[in-house]
């Protein structure tokens, strides 16, 4: 009886830690412009003239557009490899962050650039994606997508870097100038040639399971309670009596806790065999106990939402993409673009939702309802392990 073909181990002449930091460094520079316009919005929005709601409808564009560009970019990548389309999303975000500083004289301007750089995160995200995939042996890639995912928190410090370094000292646009740049330096880096897969797809449907697309249901519910943790959680620190510096750094502690918590579960994906998905439920539900804590006054149920909320609600996008991957082998982008569309609904539609019923209700409600979404996700990803097939057999060492 023949058996499902194992997860390729990486190519020949291909270099594991090589390709996981050339995933690192393409997913960096394709979410820059979001995490730059978050992290310096406070000296933006004095010249182009927008609030703090005018700042959600921005990053809700940015992720609605990822969430329709992605399916397509998992396409692309299955046909034309992961190395051109990585080359494409660094040289869209690159010309994004330049169009920003230099022609970005008013709010719409800045909300159809934003547009524009949504598209390139969809497409550096399946590209990396494929890259760890085809060039990292199986029992070694739930450390390099949880390293992976752990760069987009590190993102923000890195927005975060800018506004003193650069921001305050010769303007935010040339904040913008700089991350194209930075941005632009990663392009040596990605390799010449990635192998194209081994096999073509029978079809979009072949990837398009009920499985994945329940999956990826889940990951919009999930994503979107968790956005709200760095979306609302200084604001609803200071709503609740906590001084603005303390506040800033329960965010801060929140990004440690949760780059730490996607290493982690990554590293600790590699010495299980299967059980992934039912691992996830497992987070979302602690994840959500989390987010049901910070709706109590006082500071330790707040330490304690943050440490639950950030450290396994929100820690397990990596986890989820190295799942997709050994469910789908033979096509790796295309798969996890699926769930990746929910990924990225979750982060436009959760502050879309939950800001005007935080608005409206207070911020306890709406830590509740993020709390009841997280919970339905995780009901969601239990239904879906009955529904995708069992991981293929690792192949054996050697």
């Amino acid at each position: 009886m023949s058996h499902p073909a194992p997860p390729r181990s990486h190519e020949p002449g291909t270099h594991p830690v090589r390709a996981s930091a050339v995933a690192v460094a393409v997913t960096v520079a394709c979410v820059l412009p979001v995490f730059l316009v978050g992290g310096l919005a406070v000296q933006m929005r004095d010249e182009l003239g927008f609030s703090p709601a005018g700042l959600g409808l921005v990053v809700a564009v940015y992720f609605g557009v990822g969430a329709l560009a992605s399916v397509p970019s998992g396409a692309l990548v299955e046909r034309w490899g992961g190395a051109v389309v990585a080359r494409s999303g660094i040289l869209v975000s690159a010309a994004c962050l330049l169009a920003v500083a230099t022609l970005a004289r008013s709010y719409p301007v800045l909300v159809g650039l934003l547009a524009v750089a949504g598209s390139a995160n969809a497409l550096g995200q399946l590209s990396s994606n494929a890259l760890l995939a085809r060039q990292v042996p199986a029992r070694r890639q739930g450390l390099s997508f949880g390293v992976k995912q752990a760069a987009i928190p590190l993102s923000t410090l890195l927005a975060g870097a800018a506004v003193p370094a650069l921001a305050l000292t010769v303007g935010w646009r040339w904040a913008f100038v700089a991350a194209a740049g930075a941005a632009l330096t990663t392009l040596p880096a990605v390799p010449a040639q990635s192998p194209p897969p081994r096999r073509r797809p029978a079809g979009r449907a072949g990837s398009t399971t009920p499985g994945l697309i329940l999956a990826g249901v889940a990951a919009t519910l999930a994503a979107g309670a968790a956005n709200a943790l760095g979306t609302f959680l200084v604001d609803a620190s200071v709503d609740r009596g906590l001084g603005p510096a303390l506040a800033g750094l329960t965010l801060t502690l929140g990004s440690a806790v949760c780059v730490a918590a996607r290493i982690g579960a990554g590293w600790l994906a590699d010495r299980r065999a299967d059980g992934q998905l039912s691992v996830i439920a497992g987070m979302l539900v602690v994840g959500a106990v989390g987010l049901g804590l910070l709706a109590w006054a006082g500071p330790v149920p707040l330490v304690a939402g943050v440490l639950l909320g950030f450290g396994l609600g929100w820690s397990w996008p990596g986890l989820m993409n190295f799942a997709v991957v050994r469910l789908h082998p033979q096509a790796p982008a295309a798969a996890t673009s699926i769930t990746q569309t929910g990924v990225y609904a979750g982060g436009c539609l959760g502050p879309l939702t939950l800001g005007p019923l935080a608005a409206a209700a207070g911020y306890p409600t709406m830590w509740l309802t993020a709390a009841a979404a997280m919970l339905a996700a995780a009901v969601l990803m239990l239904t879906t392990t009955r529904l995708l097939p069992a991981p293929a057999p690792l192949a054996p060492p050697g």
